[in-house]
C-alpha cells in the first residue's frame, strides 16, 4: 500500500499522484493519512484503485469519482461523492449536506447519518444510509435508488422524477408530488441487493417505497394563476 501523508504533501500534489494512476497500474491500494478536514480529497479519480482516507474530510471528497473505491474512516463534509459516475464510496461516520448530489452512477454508503439534501438531483447513483437523513433529501431526484435504514426528515422527494426511495423508519413529511408506492417483488430484489452491497443488516420487507405521483409532469392551466 502506498501512503500519502498530508502533513508532508500538498493537496494538489496528492490528488495529482492519484490521478496519475493508469488503468494498468499495479499500485492499486493507497492510504491518505492526516487529512485534517481538507477539501476536495481524492476528487476526479478515474482508475480502478482503492483509496483509504484515515480521518474526516472537508467539502467534496470523492467528487466526480469514476471506477475507484474510496473509504473514508471518519465523517465527510458537504458534497461528498458529488457528481459521482461509478465506483464505490464508503463513509464510516456521518455525511454533511447534499451527499451524492447529482450522482450519475456508482454506490455511496454512509454508515452514520446524512444531513439535509442527501441525493439532491441524483441521476442514477445508488445511496444507502445506515442511519437517518435530513430535510429535502432526493429533491428533484431523477433516477437511481436512495435507501434509508433510519428516519427521513421533512419534504422527502420534493419534485422528484423517477428515482426510487426506500425508507425503513418514519418520514417527517413528503415533498410535492412524492407519494408512498406499492413495494413489488422487483423492488424487494433491488433493495435486497443494495442492502447486501452496503453491509446493512436490515430486511427489505421492513421498508416502504416512495416515488413520484407524476402530477408535475404535465402543465396545468390552473397552476398559471
Amino acid at each position: 500500500m502506498q501512503t500519502l501523508d498530508m502533513a508532508d504533501i500538498a493537496l494538489r500534489e496528492m490528488n495529482a499522484t492519484l490521478h496519475a494512476q493508469a488503468e494498468t497500474t499495479n499500485q492499486t491500494a493507497w492510504e491518505i493519512v492526516n487529512p485534517k478536514g481538507a477539501h476536495a480529497i481524492a476528487c476526479g479519480l478515474d482508475a480502478p484503485i482503492e483509496v483509504t482516507v484515515k480521518g474526516s474530510t472537508g467539502y467534496y471528497c470523492a467528487g466526480m469519482n469514476k471506477q475507484a473505491t474510496i473509504n473514508i474512516k471518519g465523517s465527510a463534509g458537504p458534497g461528498v461523492a458529488e457528481n459521482m459516475m461509478s465506483g464505490t464510496v464508503v463513509i464510516d461516520g456521518d455525511a454533511s449536506q447534499y451527499a451524492g448530489a447529482t450522482g450519475h452512477g456508482g454506490l455511496l454508503v454512509i454508515k452514520g447519518n446524512a444531513s439535509s439534501r442527501c441525493g439532491i438531483s441524483m441521476k442514477g447513483i445508488d445511496i444507502v444510509v445506515h442511519g437517518n437523513i435530513g430535510h429535502m433529501s432526493a429533491f428533484m431526484a431523477q433516477s437511481g435508488n436512495l435507501v434509508v435504514c433510519g428516519d427521513a426528515g421533512d419534504a422527502l422527494g420534493d419534485s422528484l422524477y423517477e428515482a426510487r426511495l426506500f425508507v425503513r423508519g418514519s418520514v417527517k413529511s413528503l415533498g410535492a408530488d412524492c407519494i408512498e408506492k406499492e413495494m413489488r417483488p422487483e423492488h424487494l430484489a433491488i433493495l435486497a441487493n443494495l442492502l447486501e452491497q452496503a453491509g446493512a443488516d436490515a430486511k427489505p420487507e421492513e421498508f416502504k417505497r416512495y416515488g413520484s405521483a407524476r402530477e408535475l409532469y404535465t402543465f396545468k392551466i390552473d397552476n398559471a394563476y
